[in-house]
């Protein structure tokens, strides 16, 4: 069976379109699974009471991108945060922008890769949270131990100097107590000299001059006796 000149043809047309539409197809989804805008994701986190902001890159053909964060303010570019070159990665390469939002901030990431994407910007614009970072809590200081306080002295002299008897008080208390005057006539000085000791203090001396007296008294009579019976015998 032979086949004519125009089913060749037109079987070669058909081929041709199969194989340029294959080719579109190909190309396209082939950029499309290389790299694209959507595999790119934009937040804001904390670190601590710092904020920041994490853009993450789930490109798994590794192509190099240039990714940069600007403060929005009604629709403008009011500053640019910063500026880095992320390359993707299939489980996602991250790139952190020091920010220290305030809640409800917008900002407007743009992405740049060469032949593939040219400076689009993550949609929607990012918007910070409504709570702004914790601020972590540093420790109350511990307050030092109280000093008991030192004791106040009283007005009152120290219990060791009061329990001290002066010398007044302890010559007064040795003294026996005088007794009040009484209407009483007092002793003779004798009297009271006898009272008080139980006999004269001149007792001794008196006894004595009384004793020699005795003696020599005596002396003298027997001289006397003995001179008298002298003359009578003669």
């Amino acid at each position: 069976m032979s086949i004519s000149r125009r089913n060749a043809r037109r079987s070669v047309r058909i081929l041709g379109l199969a194989s340029a539409s294959a080719a579109l197809v190909l190309g396209v989804s082939g950029q499309a699974l290389a790299c694209n805008i959507g595999e790119f994701k934009a937040e804001a986190t904390c670190k601590g009471e710092k904020g920041q902001i994490t853009v993450t890159d789930r490109d798994f053909s590794g192509q190099k991108a240039t990714v940069s964060v600007f403060l929005e303010n009604n629709g403008a570019d009011e500053k640019k945060i910063g500026e880095q070159v992320v390359i993707g990665t299939k489980e996602g390469a991250t790139i952190v922008f020091d920010e220290d939002w305030a809640p409800g901030a917008v900002y407007r990431v743009n992405v740049n890769v060469p032949r593939f994407i040219d400076n689009k910007n993550i949609e929607p614009n990012l918007t910070a949270p409504a709570t702004a970072c914790k601020k972590e809590e540093s420790p109350s200081p511990t307050p030092p131990a109280s000093e008991s306080p030192a004791p106040t002295p009283s007005a009152s002299a120290p219990a060791e100097d009061s329990a001290t008897p002066s010398a007044s008080e302890s010559s007064s208390a040795g003294a026996p107590v005088s007794e009040a005057p009484s209407n009483a006539p007092s002793a003779a000085i004798g009297d009271s000299n006898l009272a008080e000791t139980g006999a004269n203090s001149n007792t001794g001396l008196i006894a004595g001059v009384a004793g020699a007296l005795v003696v020599v008294g005596g002396g003298a009579v027997y001289f006397g006796m003995r001179r008298r019976g002298a003359k009578s015998g003669s």
